[in-house]
């Protein structure tokens, strides 16, 4: 297996192709039913076995879905890859590559969450796509599964189309210039054909938004059987990823980066392109507006609390929380059902958090919000802290007593941090903290719903070496609103991961807009979301109480407007990692210290006390791409490592 991340560039098993025994994984995929765990591959070593009809060829396909990056509890660099997100050190740095990327530990021996090996914590995105070739290029042969029907067998070849964008997007965004994988190469290729070469980045680019519209035409525009096909991508799926790769394209990173300018290949061919152009930007906004036109059906997620009775302040809340959490709600443009949501929603849940509950055993509190995250999210009138003309931005690290007016976020008479009061409810949606409620559909009302106390030796505070709150924040975003704590562990109703859904095309439409400068019309899809999340539009609120009034008039004001919300919006959804890379911000925002609340401190005093965790550093420009592994680049000499490693 030494050299079977590197089987790509060498070729010499595309035609022996053995079916992957992955079913029982693919099942929870594709939300199958019981029919599809009774199916065992049969790990023949055959191509024309494996397409020999639909029922085999259906398996190659899911395991095309099966690279598909993880996402779960330990080993997902979505959560712990930047700054937003932080853990306990005890026994678990040890195996915790994401985290060790946030810790300035990447490397060219063994780099860390290694998509293009498929090495510490990551999928091989090459084999992904060898696999998709291969499906590709045996389900367009009307020759072979013969009895695969006509209009299925054109929505399989999409689906691989975009499976194999998809694999190419995803490395294309961690390493920038890639090797373009449109065919596999045949067993009789010379080894200077084997020795592949990276491509411009626009080239990459074009060929991935060129396979995403093959993929769209026929695609299905919904998924109509829910039970058996949930996980498939669509239409709308296809049309977003094209808005986000164009994004992406478009954004500082990848358009007119002059950090790259002098990065070429072995042949002196220009790796990025050094002019910035504004065409880029109408592109990706063509590609956004085409992307909404196709979903149709999909709308913003809204609470429907049904016969419970609930305050609104806590129904807009359950909107941002519901978004995320709630099964296959109307907001989804893709969810991955395949993911261990179960596992996340324990990591990020507060542990003993029902106190008519013996102690359980569920080990929660995994994932610790930091500081500066913490403090992103908007004042209650909808901009940010530090410009709220109403709120004590200087004294936010001072304590006061909540009072009954605070009721729906706060235990009334119970003392908290003044940074934990008058926010918006997505900052009450989304975190959980000292002092704070914690709605769950077990709670008799959202008046008595659960209190976090996470002062040290307290039910949520500190008591072990492991399974604690670091900072004294929880993403109580990601926890499904029916997670209940037993006397011996916890029951959680799972979700699909969203990978994709209409917030995100809203804010990436937003985002092009503006550069356009079409500010007018960007604001409109600010100002739907904000509505949802109980906010006043953006030009209301900047005018009546900023001390930045004319912010949102100008296209660099406005860019940071939607920055932010993104950032809010988006929180703990894996975005954060992607949007500082391209947007070429982390080299600000990941030069600082990482703090927490003093979760030692016993009294209100002591725990109300900035800690520092760590002492973050971000490299630039080395840090924004992923490095090639070093034994790579000796396979291979046509291969060039990126700037700085």
């Amino acid at each position: 297996m030494k050299n079977r991340n590197s089987t790509y560039f060498n070729q010499k098993l595309s035609g022996l192709k053995k079916i992957v025994p992955i079913m029982l994984l693919l099942a929870a995929l594709l939300g199958c039913t019981k029919s599809y765990l009774d199916v065992v591959p049969d790990n023949v070593p055959t191509l024309e076995h494996a397409f020999a009809n639909r029922y085999e060829a259906e398996k190659y396909l899911y395991t095309c879905y099966s690279y598909l990056p993880t996402v779960d509890l330990v080993s997902n660099v979505l959560f712990f890859g930047t700054d937003d997100m932080w853990t306990w050190f005890f026994n678990h740095h040890s195996y915790q590559s994401p985290w060790k990327i946030a810790r300035g530990e990447q490397n060219v021996v063994s780099p860390l969450v290694n998509t293009w090996n498929g090495e510490n914590h990551a999928k091989p995105m090459f084999n992904a796509i060898r696999d998709c070739n291969i499906f590709l290029e045996n389900v367009a042969d009307y020759n072979k599964v013969p009895d695969l029907d006509p209009q299925m067998r054109k929505r399989w070849i999409a689906e691989g189309k975009f499976l194999k964008a998809y694999y190419h997007f995803y490395l294309f965004r961690m390493y920038g210039p890639i090797p373009i994988v449109d065919v596999n190469l045949p067993i009789s290729a010379s080894p200077d054909e084997v020795k592949v070469k990276r491509q411009p980045v626009d080239k990459v680019v074009d060929f991935i938004a060129t396979l995403l519209d093959e993929a769209a035409v026929d695609l299905p525009p919904a998924i109509q059987k829910q039970n058996t096909e949930a996980g498939r991508v669509t239409r709308a799926a296809a049309l977003m990823l094209k808005a986000k790769l164009l994004v992406t394209a478009a954004s500082p990173l990848f358009n007119g980066n002059a950090d790259y300018a002098n990065f070429k290949d072995k042949d002196n061919i220009a790796l990025f392109n050094p002019i910035y152009q504004d065409a880029k930007w109408k592109r990706a906004a063509d590609a956004c507006a085409a992307a909404l036109d196709g979903t149709t059906g999909v709308k913003l997620y809204e609470f429907s609390p049904g016969v419970i009775k609930v305050s609104d302040t806590t129904r807009i809340q359950m909107n941002i929380r519901g978004s995320v959490t709630e099964k296959w709600n109307s907001e989804l443009i893709w969810g991955r059902s395949v993911q261990n949501t179960n596992e996340i929603q324990r990591g990020a849940m507060a542990d003993n958090i029902d106190p008519s509950v013996p102690k359980p055993t569920y080990s929660g509190s995994y994932f610790s919000v930091t500081m500066s995250m913490a403090e992103r999210f908007y004042s209650d009138k909808g901009v940010p802290i530090n410009e709220d003309k109403t709120w004590d931005y200087a004294r936010r690290y001072e304590v006061k007593v909540a009072e009954e007016v605070d009721r729906f976020n706060l235990q009334p008479k119970y003392t908290t941090a003044k940074l934990n009061f008058n926010r918006e409810n997505r900052f009450y949606a989304s975190l959980g903290f000292d002092g704070g409620r914690w709605y769950l559909q077990s709670n008799t009302s959202d008046l008595n719903s659960w209190v976090i106390n996470a002062k040290f030796g307290q039910l949520q505070g500190k008591q072990r070496d492991m399974y604690f709150n670091e900072t004294g924040y929880w993403p109580k975003k990601l926890v499904n609103w029916k997670f209940v704590q037993t006397t011996t562990s916890y029951s959680a109703e799972s979700y699909p991961w969203p990978e994709m859904r209409l917030a995100d095309l809203y804010l990436l439409y937003a985002e092009a807009l503006n550069e356009i400068g079409m500010q007018p019309e960007a604001i409109v899809y600010l100002d739907l979301i904000r509505k949802r999340a109980g906010l006043k539009g953006v030009a209301e609120s900047w005018m009546a109480y900023s001390n930045r009034p004319n912010k949102y008039t100008n296209k660099d004001g406005l860019r940071e407007i939607i920055q932010q919300e993104r950032e809010i919006e988006l929180a703990f959804e894996g975005s954060r990692l992607w949007d500082l890379r391209r947007w070429k911000t982390a080299e600000v925002l990941q030069n600082k210290n990482v703090q927490g609340w003093d979760i030692y401190g016993k009294t209100t005093t002591e725990y109300y006390r900035l800690r520092t965790l760590w002492n973050q550093e971000f490299i630039s420009p080395r840090d924004y791409l992923w490095p090639l592994k070093e034994d790579e680049l000796l396979k291979n000499p046509n291969l060039v490592q990126n700037p700085g490693w």
